[in-house]
């Protein structure tokens, strides 16, 4: 089920350098999320008309807020303007959107929650609701963010490209330096990054969800603007792809080529 409706801003904070959280009062979006899943923000600028889909990085279902956690991409974007909202304004939301991660898969396992980026703030609500053990590898370019709420889920590992916290160099060397093992893999995050994790899980034969990330338009499926390439032959639009949007973000990695 989604929505359409108009939210309120209950508190926004930068936590890093261009990247913001914000949480959100809902009336029924947050009741419906569920972890993997995103949402769209429409701007109030009227010159920009596509809404911009954000992650859910924290789901309160009973309270109704959400929380997301974005970067500004520049001036005069609509991730800036919503960078200036203050706690009382109010923003039309759609959502939720797309799939999630199967949660019910974790009963018992020890699991993977691979973030890269602006790909770490979904792994926070996935780690929240994971039935067995978690443990999060989590990739910086430089700076750190959400690193408290990762360990509060678990295991928490990072690697940054420059060595100055954590493993120097990406998740798949964090994984290596720490010996460590899994009988399950979620993740998102850019698509080398995704495209490393799937060849691992095929090496070691662990099933592996990934969430990718792509520039959408409409965010329900209609306008084909986020393919991806799959196996299969896509139901919609009858040719070997995959709506992002709608069929995703989250497919099982040996559904999609990357």
């Amino acid at each position: 089920m989604k929505a359409k409706e108009w939210c309120t801003v209950i508190s926004q904070e930068s936590i890093g350098t261009d990247i913001y959280s914000m949480w959100l009062q809902t009336e029924q979006i947050a009741g419906w999320a569920k972890p993997g899943q995103f949402i769209s923000l429409y701007c109030a600028d009227g010159s920009k008309l596509l809404p911009r889909p954000i992650s859910l990085c924290e789901i309160d279902g009973k309270q109704g807020r959400l929380r997301i956690v974005y970067r500004v991409t520049g001036s005069n974007t609509g991730t800036e303007a919503f960078s200036r909202m203050k706690p009382g304004d109010r923003v039309e939301v759609l959502g939720p959107l797309g799939n999630g991660f199967p949660i019910e898969e974790t009963e018992g396992k020890t699991v993977f929650l691979m973030g890269g980026g602006i790909g770490i703030p979904p792994m926070i609500e996935v780690g929240k609701q994971v039935k067995g053990h978690a443990i999060t590898i989590a990739g910086y370019r430089d700076q750190l963010f959400l690193t408290e709420e990762m360990k509060k889920n678990g295991e928490a590992f990072v690697a940054t490209e420059d060595g100055s916290a954590g493993t120097k160099g990406n998740v798949m060397d964090a994984i290596r330096e720490n010996g460590l093992k899994a009988d399950l893999i979620f993740a998102c995050g850019p698509t080398p990054m995704l495209r490393a994790i799937k060849a691992y899980a095929e090496e070691n034969n662990i099933p592996c969800w990934i969430s990718m990330e792509e520039k959408m338009a409409c965010g329900i499926g209609a306008c084909l603007a986020c393919v991806c390439k799959s196996k299969e032959v896509d139901g919609h639009s009858h040719v070997h792809n995959k709506r992002i949007c709608k069929d995703g973000p989250v497919f099982e990695a040996s559904e999609v080529e990357l």
